[in-house]
């Protein structure tokens, strides 16, 4: 709102088109340029359900009859893929926090959060079963305060007549996986958002050297892009030969006699030919993209910190782990920000078993990372140790799972950068097999599930990762009977993850009330 009404300069000859949320903010704007309006006719769209007092206000400021029609449009949420979706919640480390630190901006947080589960709802036609984690607060009150909307507020605009309970939402706690957004990433997708960022399908290159004037901001999009879609899942290795494959077809057209053996040719190659860019302008965005990934995973030594990672996240070993991450944290080409996240991944897989050590690799992590916050992996425990966690994250309280790794371990890896398999791939199975525990994922009011549910929204307060949805999509392929969306407050990358840690231990210092 704040453009369209800067100015006051009247515009008479033009009609005006609004598509705007129905925050009380954006109504009130709208109240006051209806009072005084600078277009001929004003027509009026919402990204999501606008209520009747609000409809109030909008018709008493009307007094000059230019508004011509109001409808909803239910888009209150950004629809990064096919079965991915974000709120960007600005201040996502709230759901870290006891609501008492601070109640309004706990309201906020959970307001935002049942308003775009609602709209993704509305859009999907279908009022869902609602189930929550039960050890997280924060889930269970955004769990009620959407069935409150859905099934009392609004029932009518949500009973599409069909049968019921054939979808379901689940609302889940990021501390219940605190490892997936601290893991670095090796496919397409989630590699381009941990090391370089994407922000609404949009990836900013102005801050890197040698990239092309015309490709420092480009657009990542599996339905624009035909390119990214085919290797949006794929390794960085497979992804690199197939960037190569197509350079090669345009390098055989051109009769060039040069030899492409890395990213870096490659590069090189695409920026002497500049109609390459203007005809394959797509291949000529991927080659910068893996070309500046390549610089960063060398200059971090990412492939011998991922490696520790993996170890960390998906095999057992106290032992060896301990000595691992020793070493990294020795070595002077290690980054601060990867020596952290190992020392948080050792800690939230070893916290019970080896106190003394861990204690050491804290002192350690403390004199030779300048940058360390005091106390920052703790508070991580606090937040998301062992006795916080409902899921089995390690796969080794559950016979079924802990038979599984022994299997995955039997058979060996295909590839030991992606072995990782976040906890939601486990709360999926079990939603289809009926598996998923009513005393850990109870159901809000009377509402029961006959049966498997066709459309599953699973909506993580804190945010989802790319390689969670991932996981989503091949499961979608793997699995025509059931459809899962996943949904967050924003999209995490490891960056992310650990600034919004800092933030919430940084109240928690200060505030009086924990």
């Amino acid at each position: 709102m704040d453009n369209a009404s800067s100015s006051r300069e009247s515009m008479a000859h033009l009609k005006a088109v609004y598509f705007l949320r129905p925050s009380t903010d954006n109504v009130q704007k709208l109240r006051r340029h209806l009072a005084m309006p600078r277009f001929a006719e004003y027509h009026l769209f919402f990204s999501n359900i606008l209520k009747i007092p609000q409809i109030q206000i909008l018709a008493d400021s009307d007094e000059q009859e230019v508004v011509q029609q109001v409808q909803e449009f239910y888009a209150d949420f950004c629809a990064i893929d096919p079965y991915h979706f974000t709120l960007n919640i600005q201040n996502n480390h709230m759901y870290m926090l006891p609501t008492v630190v601070d109640p309004p901006g706990m309201q906020s947080f959970c307001d935002r959060a049942v308003d775009g589960i609602a709209s993704v709802f509305l859009a999907l036609k279908r009022r869902p079963v609602i189930r929550f984690q039960r050890t997280s607060d924060v889930a269970k009150r955004i769990a009620q305060e959407t069935a409150r909307l859905m099934y009392e507020q609004e029932c009518g605009l949500f009973d599409f007549r069909r049968t019921e309970n054939s979808s379901l939402l689940l609302v889940i706690d990021r501390r219940d996986d605190p490892v997936t957004p601290l893991l670095n990433q090796w496919t397409y997708q989630a590699m381009v958002h941990e090391l370089i960022g994407i922000e609404n399908n949009k990836v900013d290159l102005r801050g890197f050297a040698n990239v092309p004037k015309d490709q420092q901001e480009v657009v990542l999009s599996s339905v624009q892009d035909d390119f990214f879609r085919a290797n949006m899942f794929e390794n960085f290795g497979d992804l690199g030969m197939n960037i190569k494959r197509m350079v090669d077809d345009f390098q055989h057209l051109s009769k060039s006699s040069l030899i492409l053996q890395s990213i870096g040719d490659m590069a090189k190659f695409v920026s002497n030919y500049p109609e390459y860019r203007k005809t394959h302008g797509n291949v000529t965005k991927h080659v910068a993209l893996v070309s500046e990934m390549s610089r960063i995973v060398e200059e971090r030594k990412l492939m011998l910190v991922s490696q520790t990672e993996q170890e960390l996240a998906c095999t057992s070993g106290q032992a060896a782990a301990f000595e691992a991450v020793t070493s990294l944290l020795n070595n002077e080409s290690v980054s601060d920000i990867d020596r952290l996240r190992l020392v948080m991944l050792y800690a939230l897989r070893y916290e019970k078993e080896s106190p003394v050590q861990l204690m050491q690799l804290f002192n350690k992590l403390a004199s030779c990372s300048a940058k360390y916050k005091s106390g920052l992996v703790q508070f991580l425990l606090k937040q998301a140790g062992v006795d916080k966690r409902t899921g089995d994250l390690y796969g080794n309280r559950d016979l079924l799972n802990i038979a599984r790794n022994m299997a995955r371990g039997l058979k060996g890896v295909e590839n030991v950068y992606t072995q990782h398999q976040p906890l939601l791939f486990q709360t999926m199975e079990g939603i289809v097999k009926g598996r998923l525990r009513d005393a850990d994922y109870p159901l809000v009011g009377n509402h029961f599930q006959q049966g498997r549910p066709q459309d599953v929204v699973i909506f993580i307060v804190g945010g989802t990762t790319y390689e969670e949805a991932r996981s989503v999509a091949l499961y979608n392929a793997a699995n025509p009977g059931v459809r899962f969306f996943l949904g967050g407050s924003v999209v995490l990358n490891s960056k992310r993850f650990l600034e919004d840690l800092g933030e919430a231990q940084r109240i928690s210092k200060s505030s009086t009330i924990i």
